[in-house]
């Protein structure tokens, strides 16, 4: 077994979060990139742009490394919710722009710094602001997959589309009637023990 190397192994997951979260765009008009899937009005598009938001404040202004970008939906006058769905007036250009800067300005500073390096969460309370730039890599990761998750949901609720990439659907393989012979399996499954209950 080789020795592996911490922050390529964290920028691997990561990267491949970004890229998952990313692909789930491909393809779609814009009404089905911002469209509200959820009552708490989730869509692909508003992932994308928090997603950037939040890379650009934990690997960034979390370690004295502010990106420049101007991200008015993060302002303390901003209406709530903001970083979560894309106005008419933002293209999908400038916010997956954003996101790709977001990406290299987050990667600059994994490069940078140690993994050790201690640095203050500007809106976590104080005396619970410090983390460490490795606990703030798994934050964005984790945090990162978990949307792409939400993603992956989105988009099969659109076109069917599932899996991490386009060659990787990691599901079994299975026709249009297999799934569905499968998806009413769950169901009965489902009814016969809401019956139990």
């Amino acid at each position: 077994m080789t020795a592996s190397d911490p922050k390529a192994d964290l920028r691997f997951y990561l990267q491949a979060a970004r890229d998952a979260l990313l692909w789930k765009l491909d393809g779609l008009t814009e009404y089905d990139i911002r469209r509200p899937f959820t009552p708490t009005g989730t869509n692909l598009l508003g992932l994308v742009k928090h997603a950037a938001g939040v890379e650009l404040g934990y690997l960034g202004d979390t370690f004295g490394r502010p990106s420049g970008e101007p991200l008015p939906w993060l302002d303390a006058d901003a209406e709530p919710n903001a970083d979560m769905w894309a106005t008419a007036d933002e293209s999908r250009a400038s916010i997956v722009d954003l996101y790709r800067r977001a990406w290299a300005h987050a990667d600059a500073t994994i490069d940078a710094l140690p993994l050790d390096t201690v640095g203050r969460v500007p809106w976590w309370p104080d005396g619970k602001d410090e983390v460490t730039l490795h606990h703030a890599v798994i934050r964005v990761t984790a945090d990162t997959h978990r949307h792409a998750g939400h993603a992956d949901i989105l988009r099969e609720l659109i076109d069917g589309a599932v899996g991490m990439n386009q060659g990787n659907t990691s599901i079994p393989p299975g026709g249009e009637e297999w799934w569905e012979t499968y998806r009413d399996r769950l169901e009965r499954a489902a009814r016969e023990a809401g019956r139990d209950a």
